[in-house]
């Protein structure tokens, strides 16, 4: 069964189920007809919502500060910067061209309208980076920090983890290289990303490139409900295709996001270090395992390391910053990051 090939489900199908108790996330009798009266899965209706209200465009944080912040910073702080930056780019480019793949094999219509909407925020996310660059950077400098990982083996090692997960799919589009690839989805989202993320509010914190933090920020709110998304549709499919869950295929996906913890230390220990104010190598290795931990017993899967089951008291300040749900106004233009038609994010994620 696992290595059986699935089939995109149609664009129109006459002969669909239209009953709630047929409808599956992957291998259904689809319609394709979008009835948002007619849901199987009660929590889509809470994630269109929230996601809906996180809208935002990236040009109307102001960035006059990071212009002149950034040509202060110091070497460590200004390599961190351009390579966590690229990376970023990077997973948000490749989300965007994946996403459509995933959704070609879901069968619960109202699913792939999340996924629609994710595709949408990820472009906005690349549209983000590249405000940010064309504000602070020459051209040069910004096509040199877009491709890094041309120069930078490092960096390579990193994208193509996920990048050849992601490419698996695409050639052997079977159920087991799909859950691999909502695994993989989860681990981008759920450690890569946050990661990412510590950095810039680190700078926060020390003051420095305000509207890089603001832009993160936003980025964030996002990425939580992504977050929310591939974990609820893991836990559907746990339900629905147990033969995907055996203890063995469970040590294989506990394993994708071990090896992915270890390269996000390794890739934080090289590119921040212990040459950063506010950051250290231990922090980052107590953060990364701390959210490994979280992502796993999310699932309903064994922790992967000793300890580590709640945020590091040195971390605090990343949830301080992230938290979608705390009104905290742009150091420029008064405008809230949560906006008043947005209800409160729940965010355990």
């Amino acid at each position: 069964m696992e290595n059986t090939k699935l089939k995109r489900r149609p664009l129109f199908n006459e002969n669909g189920d239209i009953t709630l108790d047929k409808r599956k996330m992957v291998g259904g009798n689809t319609t394709n007809l979008n009835d948002f009266n007619n849901i199987k899965y009660s929590w889509v209706s809470d994630w269109y919502r929230q996601a809906m209200n996180n809208f935002w465009v990236p040009e109307e944080i102001n960035m006059n500060t990071d212009i002149q912040d950034y040509r202060l910073l110091d070497t460590y702080e200004k390599t961190a910067y351009d390579k966590v930056l690229s990376f970023l780019i990077f997973l948000d480019s490749v989300q965007s061209a994946n996403l459509p793949n995933v959704s070609n094999f879901i069968t619960a219509n109202e699913v792939n309208l999340c996924l629609t909407i994710q595709a949408f925020q990820e472009a906005v996310h690349s549209q983000s980076y590249g405000y940010m660059l064309d504000t602070i950077c020459s051209p040069d400098e910004r096509t040199e920090i877009l491709y890094q990982w041309k120069d930078d083996k490092h960096l390579l090692e990193r994208n193509k983890f996920i990048g050849d997960l992601y490419n698996e799919f695409q050639e052997n589009p079977n159920i087991k290289n799909l859950v691999k690839t909502m695994v993989a989805n989860y681990i981008l989202e759920g450690v890569y990303f946050y990661s990412g993320f510590m950095f810039f509010y680190n700078l926060g914190r020390n003051n420095k490139m305000p509207g890089s933090v603001q832009e993160i920020r936003y980025i964030n709110r996002d990425e939580n409900t992504h977050l929310w998304l591939f974990r609820s549709i893991l836990l559907e499919m746990k339900e629905e295709e147990p033969k995907m869950f055996t203890p063995d295929l469970v040590n294989t996906y506990r394993e994708m996001i071990k090896v992915g913890c270890e390269m996000e230390i390794e890739w934080g220990h090289y590119v921040i270090g212990d040459s950063i104010s506010g950051l250290n190598k231990q922090m980052i290795t107590d953060y990364i395992q701390y959210l490994g931990n979280l992502r796993c017993t999310q699932l309903g899967f064994e922790k992967l390391y000793e300890g580590h089951d709640s945020e590091p008291d040195t971390l605090q300040w990343v949830s301080q910053y992230s938290n979608a749900n705390l009104i905290k106004t742009d150091f420029f233009e008064a405008k809230s990051t949560a906006y008043a038609k947005s209800s409160a994010l729940i965010d355990d994620l």
